[in-house]
């Protein structure tokens, strides 16, 4: 049978759901589509985020010849193949333009990427790619030129994935509108919310429950819990994951490793998603930690990049490492306080504009306006040199917006910047 997250896909530009960062009605990108002028891309991001879906969107609404090939089963052989019959179309009595649209794009090395670039560079190619990956990291600078538009897919927010099981259980035509299925509608958003931002992963295991659902049983909770075989704890008690938060970030702040990791078990027990966990866990690395000990943030989000790569059970002990290590470290607010206290400064003062000498001069004209004379460049001077950086108004006031601790590797900077006041 065919999976409901494929039956289920949009058939229409209009009915793609998500991504309203770059896909809406009259966007740049929504525009180009409908104004048939869409020429190549990357589409970067999570699976079960549209990426696919919005490709053949894409290619139905230009009304071009298609190609769609998988990086880890396809080579150089079938590439040259498309490419050559693509030639003749393009340069023959057609006219016509092929689209190429090649998942898990990152797979290929830099000899099948390059493969792509004549005929990309002559126009014979219009290509989309989709990766998992950083396209920065993972796709050819040469490639990344020629295409010029990044498209980054983010997780699908919970009320969109509510919106795409609904559409489902209301689809007569390719969903489970004709089974007429009885459901808990607190059920379903919990299958929303448990799906990870995952719209396949959503939709599938809405089906799996529809085929196995005995007769006149409502979907519930504990059938959407089994289903996805996880416990569902606190989604009883919509509030109780947000508790569990804030006391976990609590016993972070308060430097009790064995309280934070209980806590951390029991937002994982009771069916929390790593996303979620993470998001809070990489906001503690900079607002209780910061410049107390400031690689915090790095380790933290290389745990939480690698517990999403692994997925759970496994998972929770990346998000484990990265518990300890906050609960462990040195405490320090400050990086918080002083973009809260700047930017309540804004809002409230009238601030002077930029000082002169500190604005742009690489333009010509500008130093006839006085811009950018008399700036000093610190390295000449051996990396510092005293001069005024603040607006006039700020400056004169003696402004201060970030107060070092002396907690952990802060200490360090605290003394660094103190030993600056003292040098003329």
């Amino acid at each position: 049978m065919i999976p409901l997250s494929t039956r289920m896909r949009p058939e229409t530009v209009d009915e793609f759901v998500g991504q309203r960062h770059f896909m809406y009605k009259e966007s740049l990108l929504y525009n180009a589509i409908k104004n048939k002028t869409f020429d190549s891309a990357i589409f970067y991001g999570p699976s079960g985020t549209g990426k696919t879906t919005l490709a053949r969107l894409i290619v139905r609404e230009m009304d071009a010849d298609f190609h769609e090939l998988n990086a880890s089963a396809t080579g150089i052989k079938e590439l040259k193949e498309i490419i050559d019959k693509a030639k003749l179309k393009f340069f023959g009595m057609q006219k016509e333009t092929t689209y190429i649209y090649v998942d898990e794009f990152h797979r290929w090395n830099k000899l099948q990427q390059d493969s792509l670039l004549k005929a990309l560079e002559e126009g014979v190619l219009r290509f989309i790619g989709s990766t998992t990956e950083n396209p920065y990291f993972a796709v050819n600078n040469a490639i990344l030129s020629r295409v010029g538009s990044i498209y980054e897919f983010k997780r699908l927010e919970k009320d969109d994935i509510y919106q795409i099981l609904i559409g489902a259980l209301n689809n007569s035509e390719r969903g489970l509108g004709k089974l007429k299925l009885d459901w808990d509608d607190d059920a379903i958003h919990m299958l929303a919310d448990m799906s990870s931002g995952d719209a396949r992963i959503a939709l599938d295991a809405l089906g799996f429950i529809s085929e196995n659902l005995k007769k006149d049983v409502r979907i519930d909770k504990v059938i959407i819990g089994e289903a996805m075989q996880r416990q569902t704890t606190f989604y009883d008690r919509g509030e109780d994951k947000y508790n569990l938060l804030s006391a976990l970030q609590k016993s972070v702040r308060g430097s009790d490793p064995d309280a934070a990791i209980h806590y951390l078990a029991r937002l994982l027990e009771g069916g929390a998603d790593i996303q979620m966990i993470g998001r809070r866990l990489m906001v503690m690395a900079s607002e209780d930690v910061g410049m107390a000990y400031p690689s915090a943030i790095s380790i933290v989000t290389g745990c939480v990049q690698a517990s999403l790569m692994i997925g759970l059970p496994e998972a929770k002990i990346n998000l484990a490492h990265a518990t300890i290590l906050l609960a462990s470290c040195p405490k320090s607010n400050s990086a918080v306080n002083a973009i809260e206290t700047a930017t309540e400064d804004l809002r409230k003062k009238n601030i002077d504009d930029v000082p002169d000498h500190l604005k742009d001069s690489h333009y010509s004209g500008a130093r006839k306006r006085g811009l950018g004379v008399g700036y000093k460049y610190p390295h000449t001077y051996g990396g510092y040199v005293k001069q005024q950086y603040l607006p006039n108004n700020l400056y004169q006031e003696g402004v201060r917006y970030y107060l070092p601790t002396e907690n952990g590797k802060e200490g360090a900077f605290k003394k660094f910047l103190e030993s600056l006041k003292q040098e003329k």
